[in-house]
């Protein structure tokens, strides 16, 4: 049952995809023609084949007319009976008779009711003489100058047999084309779909920091190989800027680090060599608002590089048990402290691939925010699941505090974004900036929603599939 759900889901998804609709709308036309041109063909060959049977009577008629204009209605007898006894006669129908109506001679045995003694071409079903079973038969009837009555015709079995063999035929035609015409659209769908995907791959890669990544062009000037090349030139010039804007953040963050550093080290000697404390009392505010800056600096470069794709070539197949664990001993005892308890979920399931040491500062940083930010509430859980079959890993951490509203927790995304507009909390609005960063480094995302009471983040990840 599973499996037919994920093919109707597959199928729901090509049929409303721009390839689907492309296989389809190109199907359609080739339909519309097919089934046009097929149609023709059996409506023109089905006409030709009566056209020809009435041409066959109509000759004939005129030219038993003219035997008996000319030698009268005795040879005209002769001849009727000498077409019916060759063998190009099995299919005519001939009927003489006088004036009054009585049968001279012919192989009906009576004039049929429904015809007229003068009447164009029809065709009725009649028993000829020797037939127990009635046949369709195409007949002209006239008025002989002499009184009597000819009835002319041929019998069109053979022909509506032929007819319907050029149905059958054009029939399993028509049903070859449409299946020609369905692998014809899905093999272009298929080519197009290739080129779409190999743009978006590139655009996928580049998108988690393969800068270098180019589109592939095989100056045909195509439609495809125009926009390759417009895209190429775009990631050329976003390469520049990223190189130079990476360069000067690092630059900075270093040459700012340096300082901060010393600073450190300055206050910390100081401290240690001064008695006054009301002095030791300033240093100290000095060395922890140096800290954080240090720690700013650290959170800001280690994000810079993230987003810049450093460490993707870096995902090794990992135990997220073991990863939950580690953290659980490394931070339960501050969750404790705090006056949380710290829950670990986890269950059994087979290695990912991450980043260990990139996903477990992630993870830090939301567990941190959940103590800056959860005031009530008794305890913080970590847990994670795969989804779709191995595909996703969304590893979560949750607390039963107040939460976060919905209209602001884009805002809390934001790189120095925070939610206490006097900034009087501890904090400097990077920890789920570093989060999502991260997370797109694993092709993936985080997510804050509502946890009932409180907030669940997730860092959701996307494996190799």
């Amino acid at each position: 049952m599973a499996s037919k759900n994920s093919i109707a889901t597959r199928l729901r998804g090509f049929a409303r995809s721009t390839i689907g609709r492309f296989v389809g709308l190109a199907f359609l036309c080739q339909f519309i023609v097919s089934g046009g041109v097929l149609l023709f063909v059996q409506q023109a060959s089905q006409r030709s084949i009566v056209a020809a049977d009435r041409q066959t009577v109509e000759s004939l008629r005129d030219e038993l007319l003219r035997v008996e204009r000319v030698r009268g209605l005795s040879a005209l007898q002769r001849a009727i009976k000498g077409r019916l006894s060759t063998v190009r006669g099995e299919r005519i129908v001939l009927l003489l008779t006088d004036a009054q109506g009585r049968v001279l001679i012919g192989n009906l045995g009576a004039w049929p009711a429904t015809i007229a003694y003068d009447s164009p071409w029809q065709t009725i079903d009649l028993y000829r003489i020797g037939n127990d079973r009635p046949e369709p038969i195409g007949v002209t009837a006239d008025t002989l100058s002499s009184g009597g009555h000819l009835l002319t015709g041929i019998a069109t079995t053979n022909s509506l047999q032929l007819s319907r063999i050029y149905e059958e035929a054009l029939s399993i035609a028509f049903v070859m084309t449409l299946m020609l015409t369905l692998g014809i659209a899905i093999l272009l769908g298929r080519v197009l779909a290739r080129q779409v995907s190999a743009i978006a791959d590139t655009a996928n890669a580049v998108a988690v920091g393969a800068l270098d990544r180019r589109v592939e062009t095989d100056g045909s000037a195509d439609a495809f190989d125009q926009l390759g090349q417009s895209i190429n030139a775009m990631l050329e010039r976003i390469d520049a800027l990223v190189t130079q804007l990476r360069m000067m953040t690092d630059g900075l963050a270093h040459d700012l680090k340096s300082p901060v550093t010393r600073l450190i080290s300055v206050v910390e000697q100081a401290s240690a060599q001064t008695r006054d404390d009301m002095a030791l009392d300033a240093l100290e505010k000095v060395h922890r608002e140096a800290r954080a800056l240090q720690s700013m600096l650290s959170t800001a470069l280690l994000i810079s590089r993230t987003e810049a794709g450093f460490g993707g070539d870096r995902l090794l197949d990992t135990d997220i048990r073991t990863l939950l664990r580690d953290l659980e001993e490394v931070y339960g005892p501050l969750v404790e402290d705090s006056g949380f308890a710290l829950a670990i979920e986890a269950p059994d399931m087979p290695p990912f691939p991450l980043h260990r040491e990139l996903v477990s500062q992630a993870l830090a940083n939301l567990i941190d925010n959940a103590l800056s930010h959860a005031e009530s509430g008794d305890h913080i859980t970590l847990s994670a699941e795969q989804r779709e079959v191995g595909s996703w890993l969304a590893i979560s951490v949750a607390d039963n505090g107040p939460g976060i509203p919905e209209d602001l927790r884009a805002a809390a995304l934001k790189r120095f974004g925070r939610l206490d507009p006097s900034r009087s909390k501890p904090g400097s609005g990077l920890g789920l900036s570093l989060a999502e960063a991260v997370a797109r480094l694993h092709h993936g995302r985080i997510e804050l929603a509502e946890n009932g009471p409180g907030l669940r983040a997730t860092l959701l990840l996307q494996g190799h599939g």
